[in-house]
């Protein structure tokens, strides 16, 4: 027989950062996460957590603590196993609030994993697991100190640097010019302009830094602006990743009908969990479209259940998993480990294999 879900407890999660992490969106000097348990009738538990991030899904920790009360509610005597229904009960109560709805998510399918007798990876599907490299992200500032937090990442270790854009073209060209010089040429560079550019200032910008050896670009322009995406991707020699306009598998099937761009990068605060990430993956299996697995300011409980997502298709190209190396501490018991050069290990056990730290909680309510 299934188990259901008996009891809900949420609880918020606050850590200061090491150093401020910033985009042309904001910046933000440490991490405020609603962290998520579930119980079966069984005494089994299942983990979850989200970062809500205001000015991308426009949820806060409060907003999700509200929120999550009601979802608890409504999914308390739900088997764990039906995550489409959970899914439906969640979108039917309310519209959007997608990071709350992905604690809900990995805390149902974490509890799921565990009342099947697998690993997480295994019960989403994949045949295996294969190790995992994470880029490390350079924040937004002057060109100076962007080149030096760059040469620092490599000293470090890390193969791949993401590089935070969004100003004007004289600039992130210069930004990139200098991280270049401390760097070398061969190191990969990826590039994020959260919103920060006009169709035609990314196409100008793009089109100057093709000599920079870039992998790719996340969201050039404004979200709302998605139909003028295609154009910036036909004009630009560096391939264009959807992010922000890029939610959940809907928005996956109308960015492939507009041919607007040639990768995607999947949050499961953005998507609402594994459930439609796994949707928003088959799209792209179907379509030529590579992914990345990407995220908020999530501790490694959240980024566990996004390492085993990678694990289920060959799309999962690239892999932006470096923010909880930017806390000042760990409250997660388990999890992914982060080794040399910014290799990840899945951990072994059933479900996530990874829980909270409860002296790291402070708990909200119990439904």
């Amino acid at each position: 027989m299934a188990s259901k879900a008996t009891r809900f407890h949420l609880y918020s999660l606050r850590i200061p950062l090491k150093v401020p992490f910033v985009t042309s969106l904001g910046s933000s000097d440490s991490v405020e996460s609603v962290v998520l348990k579930v119980e079966d009738e069984d005494g089994r538990i299942g983990w979850g957590e989200c970062n809500p991030f205001w000015p991308i899904n426009g949820e806060t920790v409060e907003t999700c603590l509200a929120v999550g009360k009601h979802l608890a509610k409504a999914l308390l005597g739900h088997e764990v196993s039906d995550m489409e229904g959970a899914h439906r009960i969640m979108d039917r109560m309310i519209h959007g609030n997608s990071s709350i709805k992905s604690a809900f998510d990995i805390a149902l399918h974490d509890l799921a994993a565990h009342e099947a007798d697998q690993p997480l990876w295994q019960f989403l599907g994949a045949k295996g697991c294969r190790p995992l490299v994470t880029d490390y992200t350079v924040s937004i500032g002057s060109p100076e100190k962007m080149a030096v937090d760059a040469a620092s990442i490599v000293q470090n270790g890390f193969t791949v640097i993401k590089v935070k854009l969004g100003g004007s073209a004289a600039e992130d060209v210069a930004r990139i010019r200098a991280i270049r010089e401390v760097v070398g040429k061969e190191i990969p560079l990826r590039i994020d302009a959260n919103q920060g550019w006009t169709p035609e200032q990314a196409i100008e910008i793009l089109n100057e830094l093709a000599v920079f050896n870039i992998q790719h670009c996340e969201e050039p322009i404004p979200r709302w602006q998605f139909m003028e995406m295609r154009r910036v991707k036909e004009a630009s020699p560096i391939p264009v990743m959807a992010d922000e306009s890029c939610c959940d598998h809907h928005d996956a099937e109308r960015l492939i009908t507009l041919g607007a761009c040639q990768r995607f990068n999947i949050k499961l605060g953005k998507s609402g969990g594994l459930f439609k990430a796994k949707k928003i993956i088959a799209l792209a299996e179907q379509h030529g479209i590579e992914v990345q697995i990407g995220g908020f300011l999530e501790s490694r409980l959240a980024w566990t259940a996004a390492a085993h997502l990678a694990q289920i298709s060959d799309a999962a190209r690239f892999f932006d998993m470096d923010t909880p190396l930017m806390f000042t501490a760990d409250p997660v018991i388990g999890g992914i480990r982060y080794g040399p050069g910014g290799s990840i290990a899945l951990p072994e056990g059933l479900g996530l294999a990874a829980a909270m730290d409860m002296v790291a909680l402070t708990q909200v309510a119990v439904v």
